[in-house]
Order: structure tokens, then C-alpha cells, then sequence
């Protein structure tokens, strides 16, 4: 943001934009190779019925919980690098 509380730039607006399309495409991968390396066993081989079942279940589990711990870990990574200064306007004395 130009001024403390003002309106966000382009530029602004364009990195955000950027970074969820990341944040969405890089948890989207990440939770499909996870289930696929779960669930793809069972889809895969001729294993017992249960086994298959535990598989494809564990895997429709954990799938969707990684894929939402990394959006919000990308996406809160990305706001504490845009932190605010405690005092705008003011320098680092040792810069």
C-alpha cells in the first residue's frame, strides 16, 4: 500500500492474485500426489477388500487436510512478508 490505510495498488493486487494462484496450484499437487501415493495401491492392486477400503478412506482423508495446511502456510507466509512497519515512515538505524 502507498499510504498507511490507502487503497492497494495494481501491482499490489496482482502479487496477491499471483500468490493464491500459487497457493491453490501448489496444494492442489501436493494433495494429489499424496493420495495417489495412499489410495494408489489400492486402485492399482488386487489387494483385500478392507485394505482397499482403508487405503482409498485414509487417502480421501489426509488429501484435502494437506491441501488446505498448505494454502493457508503459503498464504500466511506471503502476509508476513508484506508486514507493516510498527512506525511508518520511520528507518532502521543500523540500514
Amino acid at each position: 500500500m502507498e499510504t498507511y490505510g490507502g487503497r492497494r495498488g495494481q501491482a499490489e493486487r496482482d502479487a496477491i492474485t499471483v500468490e493464491i494462484g500459487y497457493a491453490l496450484f501448489s496444494a492442489l499437487f501436493l494433495a494429489a500426489v499424496c493420495f495417489g501415493a495412499v489410495a494408489g495401491p489400492a486402485l492399482l492392486f488386487d489387494l483385500p477388500h478392507t485394505v482397499e477400503l482403508l487405503l482409498l478412506r485414509v487417502g480421501m482423508v489426509v488429501a484435502p487436510v494437506l491441501f488446505a495446511a498448505r494454502v493457508i502456510s503459503v498464504l500466511v507466509r506471503f502476509r508476513e512478508e508484506r508486514a507493516q512497519p510498527s512506525q511508518p515512515g520511520r528507518t532502521n538505524p543500523d540500514s
